[in-house]
């Protein structure tokens, strides 16, 4: 079994935010499902929903969940290379374009909702 790395390197890092971002996307996944299981009681509930949900500071919420999907989606990927593939000298390199690809994905995503 191939461990994390010593404690607060890079690679320890990534390793501590892909399983916070799952935990964080776990956490919302029943509150989505609650808010479609609105549009079943009623056009009515889930339209005060949806008026709520414009507000800027949810909007500004939405953002940080893109943040935590890329984060979780390419942090997924970065371990699927370290289980398959053998260690190389680019490993802290891929964990920070993960980063910035994250940190770019959610940026553009902000500034189609603003």
């Amino acid at each position: 079994m191939k461990t994390l790395g010593p404690r607060g390197s890079s690679l320890w890092i990534a390793a501590i935010i892909h399983r916070l971002s799952g935990l964080a996307l776990a956490i919302f996944l029943p509150v989505h499902f609650f808010v479609l299981s609105l549009a079943f009681h009623g056009g009515a509930r889930l339209d005060g929903f949806l008026r709520w949900a414009d507000q800027p500071l949810v909007k500004f919420t939405e953002v940080g969940l893109v943040f935590l999907l890329t984060v979780h989606l390419l942090g997924g990927l970065r371990v699927l290379v370290i289980e398959n593939f053998d260690w190389h000298d680019g490993q802290k390199r891929l964990a920070m374009l993960v980063a910035a690809v994250s940190a770019v994905t959610a940026f553009i995503f902000l500034m189609r909702v603003f």
